[in-house]
C-alpha cells in the first residue's frame, strides 16, 4: 500500500517574507519548506512526497530540497490552491497510491503521532483531517459591535495533513471543478464533504500551526530550539 504526501508550496505569500515566498523563508538556517518535507519523510508509512511549487520558484525549490528523501520530480501548481492540489493528484497517478496526505508547506511542526492518526483513520473512512477543538469564546461582530456569542460546542480548527483515499479525493476534485467552478473551497476536506464523503476528525496539535505572520515565525524559531 503506497501512501503519498502532497505538499502545496505554490503560493505567492510575499507579505511575510518580503522578496521571498514565505515557504522559502529561513527557519533555523533552513527554508520552512525543507523542515516540512523532512518531517513527512521521517514517517515510515509515507513512501513518496510530491511538492507543488511555482515556476518562478524553481531555483529556490532546488536549493531547499537538495539531499531530501522520498521526493518525486517537482510539479507546478495552478492559479489557486485547489488547482494546485488537483494537478498534484493527477501527477501522482503513476505511483498508484492508496492514500494521499495533503499538507501545507508552512506547517513544519507536524508530528509523527498526528500523521499516524490520519493514516489510521483512512482504514475506517475515505477522508480524515487533523484539528483541535476551539477553546476560546466566539463572538459575532458587526461594525465593531458584538452582536452575539457563538456556541463553540463541536467546533474545531482544521489543520493539515488532510488524508484521503486517493481514488476518492481525485474523483471529488474533478467533480468540484466540473460542477461548482465558482465555489471557493477553502480546504480539501470541504471538497470531500461536497462530494458526499464521510470525513473523520482526529486530534491534531497546537504546535502544528501555520506560519503566516512574523509572530508565527518567531514562535517557530523558539520551538525549534526546544
Amino acid at each position: 500500500m503506497v501512501n503519498v504526501a502532497l505538499i502545496v508550496a505554490a503560493g505567492r505569500g510575499y507579505r511575510l517574507g518580503g522578496a521571498l515566498p514565505k515557504q522559502y523563508l529561513p527557519l533555523g538556517g533552513r527554508p520552512i519548506l525543507r523542515h516540512t518535507i523532512d518531517a513527512l519523510a521521517a514517517h515510515k508509512d509515507i513512501h513518496a512526497i510530491q511538492v507543488l511549487t511555482h515556476p518562478d520558484d524553481v531555483p529556490l525549490y532546488e536549493a531547499a530540497v537538495a539531499g531530501a528523501e522520498k521526493l518525486q520530480q517537482v510539479r507546478f501548481g495552478g492559479a489557486q490552491r485547489q488547482d494546485s492540489v488537483r494537478l498534484g493528484l493527477e501527477a501522482i497517478a503513476g505511483l498508484k497510491p492508496a492514500n494521499v496526505l495533503i499538507h501545507d508547506a508552512v506547517r513544519p511542526f507536524i508530528s509523527m503521532p498526528v500523521i499516524s492518526a490520519v493514516l489510521e483513520a483512512l482504514a475506517r473512512s475515505p477522508a480524515a483531517l487533523a484539528g483541535v477543538p476551539l477553546a476560546d469564546t466566539l463572538k459575532r461582530v458587526a461594525d465593531g459591535q458584538v452582536t452575539g456569542t457563538v456556541d463553540r460546542a463541536g467546533l474545531w480548527r482544521a489543520q493539515t495533513p488532510q488524508g484521503f483515499r486517493y481514488a476518492d479525493i481525485l474523483k471529488a476534485h474533478r467533480h468540484a471543478v466540473q460542477t461548482a467552478p465558482e465555489t471557493e473551497f477553502t480546504d480539501d476536506a470541504m471538497i470531500a464533504e461536497y462530494a458526499g464523503l464521510r470525513v473523520e476528525m482526529v486530534m491534531g496539535s497546537e504546535d502544528n500551526f501555520k506560519i503566516t505572520t512574523a509572530a508565527d515565525l518567531a514562535r517557530a524559531e523558539f520551538l525549534l530550539k526546544l
